[in-house]
């Protein structure tokens, strides 16, 4: 992300990385970053919580103005919950042979892409330049 990034700055096209990793956003440096403490893929906001992302993504976006210095990292001001107790269980695998016990908490995985409405499927299979390597 970071290096994708700056060679677009390079060309003159200022870029904003959106990141639910911070350390790997750090690591990364691109030009400039907005970051939610959200879990992974939850970066835009909660599913269907259309206001919540709207915010999030003008808040983002104020980093092309809020952000000065090249690497830098600002902070969005939005928490999946309060007390943070969803950490303790972001990519922890159920342990072997423990299936169904509910100690599994990723969301699953598919072999399709999933989109939000049907809408946005449709538009995807029109006119998504990138989506083509995934059919």
């Amino acid at each position: 992300m970071g290096l994708i990034a700056r060679e677009i700055e390079a060309l003159g096209i200022p870029t904003l990385c959106l990141s639910s990793a911070y350390s790997i956003t750090r690591a990364a440096r691109p030009p400039r970053a907005s970051f939610v403490d959200f879990p992974l893929g939850h970066t835009s906001g909660r599913p269907h919580a259309l206001d919540e992302q709207a915010a999030m993504m003008t808040e983002a976006l104020k980093g092309f103005e809020d952000i000065t210095q090249s690497g830098d990292i600002k902070t969005l001001p939005y928490e999946w919950l309060a007390d943070h107790s969803w950490k303790d269980a972001v990519m922890q695998p159920a342990a072997p042979g423990a299936a169904g016990d509910g100690s599994d908490f990723r969301l699953p995985r598919f072999e399709t892409p999933q989109y939000q409405f049907e809408a946005d499927a449709e538009v995807a299979d029109v006119s998504c330049p990138t989506c083509v390597f995934l059919t």
